[in-house]
């Protein structure tokens, strides 16, 4: 098998991994047109100051000694199997380097043999890159569960980012579909990792020509829907993860069914893609507005609302706090309006020290007044053209105006519309309520 029929297998098997972002679109390069788009083995992260960086997303080998239910190069799924030589491997990531198409590597395995000899395999990649081709791009590589602790560290002296895909998020999921797997097989290089990095910031601090251990951190990985576990408990597992192992993100990745088990979603159902576009809105907000788990959804409320963002959800449940005066409201409450962003409330924060703002300011600031208005007021006057005393009475409109949007978009019948197609039927709008949405009235 040549190094191109290698790449184009191990690269396809590489693609359900998330932890960075990739369009997956196979578009040749055509007479008139600049550039192509190429499926083959080319995602993107970015990087601290905000560029994007091509890589080559591959797997040294999809050859795997473990039977994941949920996994496409599984032991017992017949399919195409390759390995790449660290020799391999290294030659095309700096011919495809020399030629511009990418700027760093993610890296990834099946387990060869075991895990100790598959990070073995990693780690004379990278040692390669490194020292022989002096190689000194962005390196991304996932530490093997179960992998000696001595192995993991070495991995992590080369690369400049590590994670370890923790796949399911519970144990019992764990044993069911991936019975080699364990929580602690999984957590305990997670922990490792932290320790590293924290260890390697104190040497920096007292000695700048320290070897440095994953700079950019480390992510995890989970797939959504391949196990019964609700919204809560994903939510709840990440909140844990950020707190206790410092991660600097967690993936979710909605199961795509592309092998035949018994407990698994059925061959042909859609992947749950809204689901996991609210996982990702409520993961924002654990982040960077000041949210906890447990107040976004609680055991009444397990699970996201189709047609309503997580915030959203918030804001009806406890209206309580609203409406917030826009001139005088704590910035800690004005992150938790929707309809305002990070930025939109350090703006407000700013601009209010010199003038008394009003409704036509907002917008200018950046605020989302669709949403905003129903939960803020300017100088003591509400901006909602409802009353807003009865959540119930919000919850339609906003619902309505979600699902209106949605009969908007050319996607519709994809299948992250078409997931809830019961609670989606229900807010179907009417040709008077699109009339009243464009005139303003609702």
């Amino acid at each position: 098998m040549t190094p191109l029929e290698k790449l184009e297998i191990l690269t396809a098997a590489a693609k359900y991994d998330v932890a960075c972002t990739s369009s997956g679109v196979d578009r040749r390069g055509q007479k008139g047109l600049l550039g192509n788009g190429v499926a083959a083995g080319i995602c993107h992260s970015f990087a601290g100051d905000g560029r994007c960086i091509s890589l080559l997303k591959v797997l040294l080998s999809n050859d795997c000694a473990f039977d994941c239910a949920y996994c496409v190069n599984r032991r017992s799924q017949e399919c195409r199997r390759a390995t790449f030589t660290p020799e391999e491997l290294c030659s095309l990531t700096m011919e495809f380097y020399r030629r511009n198409y990418i700027e760093g590597l993610f890296l990834s395995s099946a387990v060869v043999g075991s895990p100790d000899n598959t990070s073995e395999r990693m780690l004379a990649v990278l040692k390669k890159l490194r020292r022989e081709h002096r190689f000194g791009g962005y390196i991304h590589v996932k530490a093997i569960p179960g992998a000696s602790p001595e192995l993991t560290y070495q991995l992590g002296l080369y690369a400049d980012r590590m994670s370890v895909n923790i796949e399911l998020p519970s144990q019992r999921s764990l044993q069911l579909l991936a019975p080699q797997k364990s929580k602690e097989k999984i957590l305990t290089p997670m922990g490792m990792i932290r320790d590293g990095i924290w260890e390697n910031e104190t040497a920096l601090s007292t000695y700048r020509h320290a070897p440095s251990f994953a700079p950019a951190g480390q992510s995890t990985q989970m797939i959504v829907g391949a196990s019964p576990e609700s919204d809560r408990q994903i939510l709840q597992l990440s909140e844990g993860l950020y707190r206790k192992y410092r991660l600097k993100r967690v993936f979710y990745s909605a199961y795509m069914p592309v092998v035949s088990d018994r407990n698994l979603p059925a061959l042909g159902t859609p992947p749950p893609l809204l689901r996991e576009h609210r996982l990702y809105q409520a993961d924002w907000l654990l982040r960077f507005y000041g949210f906890s788990a447990s107040e976004i959804l609680d055991e009444e409320a397990p699970h996201f609302d189709p047609l309503l963002d997580p915030k959203c959800s918030w804001a009806l449940r406890h209206m309580e706090h609203f409406p917030l005066e826009v001139n005088r409201a704590p910035y800690e409450m004005l992150l938790r309006v929707p309809g305002i962003g990070v930025k939109s409330a350090q703006r407000i924060r700013q601009a209010r020290r010199y003038a008394v703002l009003e409704e036509q300011d907002l917008k200018k600031l950046g605020v989302v007044l669709k949403r905003a208005r129903f939960f803020l007021t300017c100088r003591g006057t509400s901006m909602s053209p409802l009353p807003t005393d009865d959540p119930r009475v919000l919850a339609g409109v906003l619902r309505e105006r979600t699902a209106f949007h949605r009969t908007q978009l050319p996607g519709r019948d994809s299948p992250a519309w078409l997931e809830q197609p019961e609670q989606l039927s229900l807010f179907s709008p009417t040709k008077e309520d699109r009339t009243k949405c464009l005139t303003g009235q609702i």
